[in-house]
């Protein structure tokens, strides 16, 4: 995709999303963190719906410890992988409590080191919580990375790469919202909405089903 493509690509989607948010429903940014945790393989609706009651009575890292693995679990059993997630969450708990006085660092490699916490979900804390413009790539920015031609990869970090080398700066900091919305509400992987896309003359996908 050409230069000029690629800033009307974002201009665009900044147009029809002009203050993007997470779907992810949180109060604090250690909130943010767990509820990106067990967002792994899961839909953020379905995460939503267990975190609700978990997060009206656990807001810090003390108050997980306090709440324990067992309980935790009764609250995110409808969650996939609920079992590794709960010991994960735990384990960060204790690692934010001893290592960082309680609180989420803006630090990739250190929040790369908690349990459960990957490149991915470390870029979208430092994205969300501390306004860093980092790109996440899960599988909805992935696909439309490669289906418009936007940032074509083999692989998430080579399109994670690719985006940080080919989004202009002005569009940097909400990037990452842009695309995971575009992707989850109209790139959609299974019968795209080609025929309401704003970027539908910008797209190189083969498929479209409009012109």
């Amino acid at each position: 995709m050409k230069k000029t493509d690629i800033e009307e690509f974002y201009r665009r989607l900044q147009a029809e999303r002009p203050e993007p948010r997470s779907d992810l429903q949180y109060v604090n940014t250690f909130t943010l963190l767990v509820a990106v945790v067990l967002s792994a393989q899961a839909t953020d609706t379905g995460v939503n719906k267990a975190t609700g009651p978990l997060f009206k009575k656990v807001k810090t890292p003390e108050a997980m410890i306090a709440l324990g693995e067992a309980r935790l679990r009764d609250y995110i059993k409808t969650i996939g992988l609920y079992n590794a997630k709960a010991k994960n969450v735990i384990a960060l708990s204790q690692i934010l409590i001893d290592e960082h006085g309680s609180s989420v660092p803006n630090d990739q490699k250190a929040l790369e080191a908690l349990p459960g916490v990957g490149r991915k979900t470390a870029n979208v804390v430092r994205n969300v919580a501390f306004g860093e413009a980092t790109i996440a790539v899960d599988t909805h920015i992935y696909r439309v990375s490669n289906r418009t031609g936007l940032a074509p990869g083999k692989t998430p970090l080579a399109v994670e790469k690719k985006l940080e080398t080919v989004t202009p700066d002005a569009y940097k900091l909400h990037a990452h919202h842009w695309l995971i919305l575009h992707g989850r509400y109209t790139c959609r992987a299974r019968k795209p909405l080609c025929e309401s896309c704003s970027v539908i003359d910008l797209c190189r996908f083969r498929g479209k089903t409009t012109v």
